[in-house]
């Protein structure tokens, strides 16, 4: 009987070239493989792609690997969430009506076998980044989406390849743990538990697996990215786990 909820963020497919991201993108499928018989409920928890834009007739190439198996995960009767990341924040309706996939803009709250779960991919939350915030307002705005839209999918993709290659994850700076006080989703993780109890709190975005109990009660769970870790989260029904796919 299938009883366990996955979390999987930050794939990043199409970062760095087309060489790796196949070879990512084949260990996530095989990753889907593994967990399939197990899996009922799959949430993608954002940056997925390192771009993606859904112009009216026209999605970006490639990735057809990961979508075949989700298509045939969600025809097999699991239930798949795609939250919008900072680098795909643009889907908007392909995976649903291709792939009968739940798109979720925001956050996401959720309770399952009597826990209380906060999802979110994480950016823009939390102190700072006030930069990242004014950028992620302007790129969420329907008349600039619509704006950018006009511009042919050569170019438009093209530009777009060109600003993710400046992202944080082109930068091949590593992340590191200081403290619970400078982790900026942990603090608001923290504000939240003033106003609302929740068992879990799940974000990518961090690109660093942490899990962090946060007051005997809660715990705030990053579950990576799939470029140096292939980190995940598995709630069994009991308990929330972090864990890795071919360790090495």
């Amino acid at each position: 009987m299938k009883k366990n909820i996955y979390f999987a963020s930050d794939f990043h497919l199409g970062s760095p070239d087309h060489t790796q991201s196949r070879l990512r993108e084949d260990r996530v499928v095989r990753w889907l493989n593994s967990i399939e018989s197990t899996c009922s409920e799959l949430f993608l928890m954002g940056d997925i792609f390192d771009f993606w834009f859904e112009y009216h007739t026209v999605v970006p190439k490639g990735f057809i690997r990961l979508q075949g198996k989700l298509a045939a995960m969600t025809d097999a009767g699991i239930k798949i969430y795609f939250f919008k990341g900072n680098h795909d924040m643009w889907v908007k309706t392909y995976f649903t009506e291709e792939m009968g996939i739940e798109i979720v803009s925001d956050e996401m709250v959720m309770e399952r076998s009597g826990k209380r779960f906060f999802l979110h991919h994480g950016d823009g939350l939390g102190p700072g980044d006030n930069k990242y915030k004014i950028l992620r307002k302007i790129f969420r705005n329907p008349v600039c989406q619509w704006l950018f839209a006009l511009v042919p999918p050569r170019i438009g993709l093209g530009i777009a390849t060109w600003w993710s290659g400046k992202s944080r994850l082109a930068s091949s700076k590593e992340e590191v743990f200081e403290s619970v006080e400078k982790e900026w989703l942990a603090v608001y993780a923290k504000e939240l538990l003033q106003k609302q109890h929740y068992d879990y709190f799940i974000f990518g975005h961090r690109h660093l697996p942490l899990s962090i109990d946060l007051d005997g009660k809660s715990k705030y769970i990053n579950i990576g990215e799939w470029i140096n870790f292939n980190s995940y989260a598995v709630f069994d029904g009991n308990d929330l786990s972090l864990n890795y796919f071919e360790k090495n």
